[in-house]
């Protein structure tokens, strides 16, 4: 990974920055990306680690947090998430697996992976990671933070399209995050009508 990339996922420079160095920082914002605007989710690692009183995001020190104590970090005003107290739980779970799995390094993850194949498949094996949301973070890693493995395109699916405007993986400032924004709009409004039709 290019630890020095510079994100702008939510559009908030000291956020970004974070998500551009650290691992856990990005898979923590893609985990939160889900039921709140983009960059509500993607400023959330910053929130925490501020709340922490860190400089980054430790999966070692996350995991070992009480649960109802981290909980309440998250549920602070402003809330990290709509959903803080699930999230909470979900980000601990992620960190409690990479301990076990990875010894707490995020980037460990995709560091050595050979193929999209595999790396797609150890993004999926994350707790809170489906395939869609696997699929889009391995996009991410491609187009922005320099991680390509042979194939990833391929692994990504629709999202490691060069030049489309799908996900958080496009995303490179305020015109492309209206263009994803748009994009989104367009599949909500199909499935609508398609469910209507059916």
């Amino acid at each position: 990974m290019d630890v020095n990339a510079t994100l702008h996922l939510s559009q908030d420079p000291e956020a970004d920055e974070l998500l551009g160095r650290s691992p856990l920082a990005a898979l923590v914002g893609m985990l939160l990306d889900q039921q709140v605007p983009m960059e509500w989710a993607f400023k959330g690692p910053r929130t925490i680690a501020d709340r922490l009183g860190a400089d980054d995001l430790d999966a070692h020190d996350i995991a070992a947090k009480d649960p109802e104590a981290f909980a309440a970090l998250l549920s602070d005003k402003p809330a990290v998430h709509r959903y803080p107290g699930s999230m909470a739980k979900r980000i601990q779970q992620l960190c409690q697996y990479l301990v076990e799995h990875y010894d707490g390094d995020a980037g460990a993850v995709w560091k050595d992976a050979g193929t999209g194949a595999e790396l797609l498949k150890r993004l999926e094996d994350l707790p809170g990671f489906g395939r869609q949301k696997a699929q889009i973070f391995l996009a991410l890693l491609g187009k922005q933070l320099g991680v390509r493995p042979t194939g990833w395109r391929e692994a990504a699916g629709a999202y490691g399209e060069a030049k489309s405007f799908r996900s958080v993986a496009d995303i490179t400032g305020p015109e492309s995050l209206a263009k994803v924004r748009a994009h989104k709009q367009e599949m909500k409004a199909a499935a609508k009508a398609k469910k209507a039709a059916g």
